[in-house]
Parts: C-alpha cells; sequence; structure tokens
C-alpha cells in the first residue's frame, strides 16, 4: 500500500515537474569558467561540465594561461617545457568526464584554447575550412554554414571545442561516407609540441593527409601537444529529412545490424524497460525541398533551477526509499513527454507541426542553447549545472562491434525480463543512445563498424551509497567492456571501462612511438593518461565501496555496500562479472 501511495504522488510530482521543465524559458545562466585560480593566475583547480571526476578528486595546477595566437602558444609551451612542468589543455567547457584535463601534482601548467576560437581560413575550391582549435561546434557549423558549406556529421552537442573532440574522438551517427567521427575529415593539422632548447623547447608541427603521424594527432587524448589550428573537409550545404519511429524492442538485435545502412544519420534511442526502441529516419535531402526545420533538443535547453533541483530531490527521494515503481513512472512520463514534443523538433523554428521535419544541416545536426542565454543569475541553467542542485550521473558509453551486437541486445534484454524496472531510471536521462560508427585511420579511432551506447545514470552524492539495481548497470558495463570487447569512449566513462582498453587498438604501439617522439619527458602525460594507455598501475583503486563509483570490480563485499546490504556477487546472465547486489 505504501509503494502504491508513493507511485501516484510521483506521478502527481512528475506531470507538473515536466511539464514545467519542456515550457522552461530560453534564458539561462551558462555554465561558468571551468578553471578557476587565486590572485594573478596562481593556485588553480579544474574540473568538469558536471564538477566532479569519476574518482572524485581535486585536480589542481600552478597556475593558468590563455594564449591568444599561435605564437602565444608556443610561447606557453616553450616556457613550460623549459621548466619541466607539466601541462595540460583545458577546453571552454571541459566537457570530458574522465581525469584528461589534470596535470599531475600542484605544479602544473593548464594552457586554455578559449581564446583560440578564430576561423583561420575558408577554401571553396577546396571545400575546406581551418580553424583555430578553441572553436566550438556551434561556431564551426555556423561558419561553414555561413560559406555555403556543411560539417557533414558531427556530434549533438555544440559546446565542444574543434580540439577537444578530436582529442576524444566525439562524433555523431552514420555508417555512410567515411563516417560519423568528426577527425576522419581531418586534412590537416598544426600542434605545438616540447621541444629540446636548441629548437626553443617548443615547435610546431604541420601535419597532412599521407603523413602517418597525423593518424596519431586525430585522437591524441592531449597527450602529444596542443592543437593550434585544423583543416576540415566540409560538403556543400544539404537539407535533412528527419522523422522519428517508435516501435517495440522485439527485434531490436536485428534492426539494430541493419537500421544504419537504412538512413544516413540513422540512430536508435532504447528504452529496455518500456520494452520500445524509437528509431531515427534521417536522410540527405535536397536543397530546394520545402522547409526550414530546427532542431533544438530539450535536455539541452535552459530550465529552471527550481524544476532541476525538484526533480533530483524526486530521483533521491525513490532511491533512498527503493521506490521503483516511482522511477518507472517518471521515466514513461519523461520519454513521453520527449517524443510526443518530437524532442525539440520544430517545422520552422518555432512550433512543431508534425513529421517529417525538414532542415538546413547546419540547424538540424546539434544544439545547445542553455550554453548561450544571457545570465539570469541562475534562475534558469543547463540541466546539469554543479553549481545548483541539478542532475548529477555517471556516464558509461562504448562502441560494440556490429558484428555481434544483436548478442549484446539479447543479454540486456535477458536481464530486462529477470528484472523488469531495473533499467527504468535510464528513462529519466532519454534511454540509451545508439549511435553508428566506422572504421578509422585514427590510431585511437574506432577499429570497426560499431554500435556506440551512450548510457547515462542516477549517481549519489554520497560514494558509498549504492543506486537502485545497482548490479544491473555493473553487469551490463563488465559485460559490454569484456565479453564482447567494447571500446570505451575516451571523453566518458567510468574507471573500469578503461581496463584493457590500450589492448583493443591494433596501432597502440605507432601511437606511444610518436607519443615518445613528440614528448619525450611526458609533460603532457599525467598518472592518469599512463594509466589508461597501460603505461603505469593504478587505474583500478580497491578500497571500500570502490566498485559504486566504478573504481574497482568488486572482489570482496567491502567494495560495495555491506551495512546497506550490498555484497560482492556473480552476475545474473553474464557469470563472470562481479557485481555489488542487494541480498
Amino acid at each position: 500500500m505504501m509503494t502504491k501511495k508513493l507511485s501516484i504522488q510521483s506521478l502527481k510530482i512528475s506531470i507538473f515537474l515536466v511539464f514545467v521543465w519542456w515550457a522552461a524559458p530560453v534564458a539561462a545562466t551558462p555554465p561558468e569558467e571551468p578553471i578557476r585560480c587565486g590572485g594573478g593566475g596562481a593556485n588553480c583547480t579544474i574540473t568538469n561540465s558536471i564538477g566532479v571526476f569519476p574518482d572524485r578528486s581535486i585536480c589542481r595546477a600552478a597556475s593558468a594561461v590563455y594564449p591568444s595566437s599561435e605564437a602565444e602558444l608556443v610561447a606557453a609551451v616553450a616556457t613550460a617545457v623549459a621548466a619541466g612542468r607539466k601541462m595540460k589543455v583545458a577546453t571552454r567547457y571541459s566537457h570530458s568526464i574522465p581525469k584528461l584535463v589534470c596535470p599531475d601534482g600542484d605544479d602544473g601548467v593548464l594552457i586554455s584554447t578559449k581564446n583560440l576560437n578564430a576561423v583561420v581560413g575558408v577554401d571553396a575550391a577546396a571545400m575546406t575550412m581551418t580553424v583555430e582549435s578553441g572553436v566550438t561546434l556551434k561556431q564551426l557549423i555556423g561558419a561553414a554554414a555561413d560559406a555555403g558549406m556543411a560539417v557533414p556529421y558531427a556530434p549533438y552537442w555544440w559546446g565542444l571545442t574543434v580540439g577537444g573532440l578530436l582529442g576524444t574522438g566525439a562524433h555523431g551517427s552514420s555508417l555512410w561516407g567515411a563516417g560519423s567521427q568528426v577527425h576522419d575529415y581531418v586534412a590537416g593539422l598544426r600542434i605545438v609540441t616540447a621541444a629540446g632548447a636548441g629548437d626553443g623547447y617548443a615547435k610546431i608541427r604541420v601535419l597532412e593527409n599521407g603523413n602517418p603521424e597525423l593518424d596519431a594527432a586525430k585522437v591524441s587524448l592531449g597527450v602529444l601537444g596542443v592543437i593550434s589550428q585544423v583543416t576540415l573537409k566540409l560538403q556543400p550545404m544539404f537539407k535533412r529529412s528527419l522523422r522519428y519511429v517508435t516501435r517495440n524492442d522485439s527485434d531490436l538485435g536485428d534492426l539494430a545490424g541493419s537500421f544504419g545502412r537504412l538512413h544516413e544519420f540513422a540512430d536508435l534511442i532504447w528504452h529496455p524497460s518500456e520494452r520500445r526502441v524509437v528509431c531515427r529516419n534521417d536522410d540527405r535531402v535536397s536543397l530546394n525541398t520545402a522547409g526550414n526545420g530546427l532542431y533544438d533538443f530539450y535536455g539541452f535547453r535552459s530550465t529552471t533551477q527550481l524544476v532541476v533541483s525538484a526533480l533530483r530531490t524526486q530521483e533521491e527521494t525513490q532511491e533512498s526509499l527503493g521506490d521503483a515503481d516511482g522511477k518507472c513512472i517518471n521515466g514513461r512520463l519523461t520519454s513521453f513527454a520527449l517524443t510526443t514534443l518530437a524532442y525539440g523538433l520544430t517545422n520552422n523554428g518555432a512550433i512543431f507541426t508534425g513529421y517529417p521535419v525538414i532542415g538546413y544541416q547546419n540547424r538540424m545536426q546539434a544544439s545547445g542553447s542553455c550554453l548561450d542565454s544571457p545570465n539570469d543569475g541562475r534562475a534558469t541553467v543547463c540541466p546539469w549545472d554543479y553549481r545548483v542542485k541539478g542532475l548529477y550521473y555517471h556516464q558509461t558509453t562504448f562502441s560494440i562491434a556490429l558484428s555481434v551486437v544483436k548478442n549484446f541486445i539479447t543479454d540486456v534484454q535477458k536481464l530486462v525480463a529477470l528484472y523488469p524496472k531495473s533499467l527504468c531510471g535510464l528513462d529519466l536521462y532519454n534511454g540509451i543512445l545508439m549511435r553508428y560508427v566506422t572504421a578509422s585511420t585514427a590510431y585511437f579511432g574506432k577499429q570497426e563498424e560499431a554500435l556506440d551506447f551512450d548510457i547515462t545514470y542516477y549517481r549519489s552524492k554520497d560514494p558509498q551509497t549504492p543506486r537502485l539495481f545497482e548490479d544491473i548497470l555493473e553487469e551490463i558495463e563488465q559485460m559490454a567492456i569484456f565479453k564482447y570487447r567494447a571500446l570505451p569512449h575516451w571523453g566518458k566513462n567510468r574507471n573500469v571501462a578503461f581496463i584493457g582498453a590500450i589492448d583493443k587498438y591494433k596501432n597502440a604501439n605507432k601511437f606511444l612511438k610518436i607519443k615518445t617522439m613528440y614528448d619525450p619527458q611526458g609533460l603532457f602525460s599525467s598518472d592518469w593518461t599512463d594509466q589508461i594507455l597501460g603505461l603505469k598501475d593504478g587505474l583500478i583503486i580497491e578500497k571500500d565501496g570502490c566498485a559504486l563509483e566504478g573504481l574497482c570490480i568488486c572482489k570482496e563485499d567491502a567494495h560495495c555496500a555491506p551495512r546497506k546490504g550490498y555484497l560482492c556477487r556473480p552476475g545474473k546472465i553474464y557469470k563472470e562479472a562481479r557485481v555489488c547486489t542487494k541480498v
């Protein structure tokens, strides 16, 4: 009876909150600078966009510099090299979740690309554009459109910088052409690396297609140097026609293997506990096709602080009370609202009147309007802004080869059949986003055609507090990484996803040789990057509660939360998994 009352109350609150969320105003307070320093630009800290790294550590540096030209960038690198100081590159919004931006110790230097944000040149005949590495994806898309060109494929969030998205291998969704990874459209780049005294302690390396070093620099994890400029191969402007279609997920395993070949910009949004999948039927159409559609995704719009705080409080309450029914109600309501409101699509930039939505590529491929609104004193914010009580989450993101993806999906469906409510919480974060990627020439790019699974889910503010159905998501994570040898997304994930990652890249040794050549002292590296590259131990942190945060795979009950009834046990389907199960 108590559970029923809780669920009814959840429904009433959720209907109100979700309605207010999707009707939120367009003004917002932009995110704050990720680097914060004391007087004179010294004694700095850096965080990411959600305000916390996977291990909850605070990353420090002695100083930060903001070069506004390549010459200033060279000088900054040279000064650090001459002093033997560690360096890390920081982007405008710091959207990588792992500790890629953290130098070792307190004596490092943070080099921000915030002011390296100019369009250097456009070659209309060659269909290329050269930009500085701090240019955001929104700026790039807009500048290309102004020149009558289009960025063919891109991530869906426009707050990434060109250097940042190359550094982590960010991508959109497509199996067509050269695929959806932006780095596969790089025609050349300029990178500032360490050098000896004879070269002034820093040098500019100019890399073009045909140079094998470019295949290392295109996905560099920031350990080779600082990318100064990037030249991208673009395409003539085109339009897209998009229609979302919802269907039962009973044949998702078969569908996932073929759907990416049916539509150029296909992706899938999977709601496993709802037993349904939303298919993105999205194709290129000619410029003379009528339509001026716009995609302004609701999840990337500004939201009132009151609403995001209430939603977070509600989820915390449901977690603490074990109210799985309430989470399922909220999840269904959230996904219903998104599908009903077409995820933020409008046919004319103002209202949604029906499918298909047809619009120019620059208006359809990415969004993030909460970044660009005037400051309103945090009355409204990006939903994950850590300065308010808003979304606070883990992300687990990996790519599984198309040749075995059906088997993985089937295994997940078996788990859901055993525990139907176990993945309802994912629906509060728009389910599992599944995007298509192709094999890349980049040494740390995708190794074969694959489907990328992007899973966002609740994280407790208390690292010792387990989640509802903690074991199910842990089993999915381990099953993907170990049974199906999934590749981790370099800019997302918890520590567990990077175990053995380096062994999954056939050209890893070539990358490491170039790393040694570019940075023999390892000044652009850190303990964290050496750990994920297999050069140092320490990636897995075994301590009480470590499995709850993805810092380890549990070996003993203390790695879970034994006082709260969560003990280390084998997986339900993937028996090799070791997960924190409530017993």
